[in-house]
């Protein structure tokens, strides 16, 4: 499992951007560049279940296991989904799980009104070239979103 992290400089207010990248129609709107169609099932709430999907339905599982309210939210990633089954221990699933996703959101000094977006993630070897092409495109889709929108 390696560790990827990726940074975004957005010049749009924190509130603006933690909404935007996490409330439904912001979420289907930046991750379209992994997927146009993507959507969450659940809850940020801390310790909520929330799973990522696809419009086919496959997709990840996952907990919130952490989430400050502007500052962090963490991702707990258990399993897949996949025909509409939930997998969280074949041993596919427990060669990576858990894996996490998080992401921090903090002032930019280089932009005094706006929101610095860090994302680190764990991925497994053959989805990190996959990763390193597609999440600066969906963080460049998330800064269109709020700076248009600020």
């Amino acid at each position: 499992m390696k560790t990827l992290t990726f940074e975004v400089t957005i010049h749009a207010p924190r509130p603006l951007v933690w909404s935007t990248m996490l409330e439904q129609d912001g979420y289907r709107a930046w991750t379209s560049a992994f997927s146009e169609g993507c959507y969450y099932v659940g809850s940020w709430d801390e310790g909520a279940k929330i799973q990522f999907l696809a419009p086919s339905g496959d997709g990840m599982t996952a907990v919130i296991a952490e989430n400050k309210p502007l500052e962090f939210v963490s991702i707990r990633h258990l399993g897949v989904v996949e025909k509409g089954v939930e997998d969280t221990t074949s041993d596919k699933v427990r060669a990576w799980a858990p894996a996490y996703e998080n992401y921090r959101f903090s002032n930019a000094p280089d932009a005094p009104d706006g929101c610095r977006v860090t994302v680190t993630l764990d991925t497994d070897p053959e989805w990190e070239q996959s990763m390193r092409e597609t999440y600066p495109k969906a963080l460049a889709l998330l800064k269109q979103l709020c700076e248009r929108s600020a």
